[in-house]
């Protein structure tokens, strides 16, 4: 992608943290936790680029990453490179970890365009994760061992423009622990197969409660935690996802959605979810999913993106966040509530908190608006 696309949006508040309340002037209550969310079209690369060289300024000690997508071709992804480079240079210890070469087809998620031989001409430590059995997915860093940015965003020029998606940014010690220790298994090993086993222990991040999920390990068990969530809700659910594929969330959500438990809306990748359908009807072995996600995408009001099918070279502009919100409980990371999600490397934090859920409610509402609703093919 060449350029720096930005609609009448770009600049907007999509990119900023959370403020103090402009009528009584209070600071955040989580000043701990920040969120921000970008849309197609509402923000320029090289804002975004600023807010990541932004936080890798700030290393003094070290710098673990884990990318699954990450260019340093265009200006803005120049940027971040030099703002590594400037770390490496002032004896901050940095490694990256990205994914490679998957053996088998990956329609959803599309594949990344990482070109490992640029990364591995970088003067520090990478290691390329072979995607066995499933795909290197994270998109996260740990900063000096207390900070963690997280959350959907890779790191290219689409993803920071043309991509609906949030970033999560905390500070908390015993959070970034556990994305050392899950970044440590990767490491080590070299591939997917047999990481993520880092507990989900719950921890107070400034009265928040949050707990750090990771895939494979607990892949399924994610799963089933947010299909819970999802059947308790009795104020709202809200769900931002490129595809929903999961079972569990699949059953209970259709359980919910045909007793009229509570309101229930979302926005998905239309293109997509045409794709999941196709590879149902002709896999045999998931077409009994495939009544549960038609009676949820025709019985609530669940919007969806008419992405651009991915080709290479082919902007990528596809409904990208992954979001579950169920009452005052958020889900927010790399996972996109699937089937295959639950086997990949992925990162996932669970926020229990009453103005973070509703920021991010709001956020899927506003994304939702913007998009018809979503059909399932014929």
């Amino acid at each position: 992608m060449t350029g720096d696309p930005a609609g009448p949006e770009a600049g907007s508040q999509n990119l900023a943290p959370r403020r103090a309340d402009r009528a009584t002037d209070r600071p955040p209550a989580h000043g701990a936790i920040e969120i921000r969310t970008l849309t197609d079209g509402g923000q320029r690369p090289a804002e975004v680029a600023r807010t990541i060289a932004g936080f890798l300024a700030e290393a003094r000690h070290s710098l673990d990453i884990a990318m699954y997508d990450i260019r340093s071709e265009t200006d803005a992804g120049a940027l971040v490179i030099a703002s590594l480079l400037a770390a490496a240079q002032r004896g901050v210890a940095i490694r990256l970890l990205y994914d490679v070469a998957h053996p088998g087809p990956i329609p959803v998620p599309p594949p990344p365009e990482t070109k490992p031989e640029a990364i591995e001409a970088l003067p520090i430590p990478t290691r390329g994760v072979a995607g066995v059995p499933d795909l290197m997915h994270h998109k996260f860093a740990v900063r000096d061992g207390r900070a963690v940015w997280a959350g959907s965003t890779n790191w290219t020029d689409d993803s920071w423009s043309r991509q609906e998606n949030v970033i999560v940014t905390i500070e908390s010690r015993e959070i970034a622990y556990a994305h050392t220790l899950a970044f440590e298994q990767l490491w080590e090993r070299g591939e997917v197969e047999g990481t993520g086993k880092v507990d989900p222990r719950p921890e107070d991040v400034d009265g928040a409660r949050v707990r750090a999920w990771f895939c494979p390990e607990h892949g399924e068990a994610l799963s089933h935690r947010v299909a819970k969530h999802i059947g308790k809700a009795r104020e709202r659910i809200r769900i931002a996802s490129p595809v929903l594929t999961s079972g569990p969330i699949l059953a209970t959500l259709v359980e919910v959605v045909n007793e009229s438990r509570c309101d229930v809306a979302g926005v998905v990748d239309d293109t997509q979810v045409d794709q999941v359908f196709g590879q149902w009807k002709t896999n045999g072995v998931s077409a009994w999913k495939i009544p549960l996600l038609r009676r949820i995408l025709e019985g609530a009001p669940i919007n969806g993106k008419t992405s651009t099918r991915w080709k290479p070279g082919s902007v990528h502009d596809f409904m990208h966040a992954k979001v579950v919100v169920a009452d005052d409980t958020s889900f927010v990371g790399s996972f996109n509530f699937s089937r295959s999600g639950e086997r990949n490397a992925e990162n996932v934090l669970e926020i229990r908190d009453r103005d973070i859920a509703d920021e991010l409610a709001a956020f899927v509402d506003e994304i939702r608006s913007r998009y018809p609703p979503a059909t399932p093919p014929s």
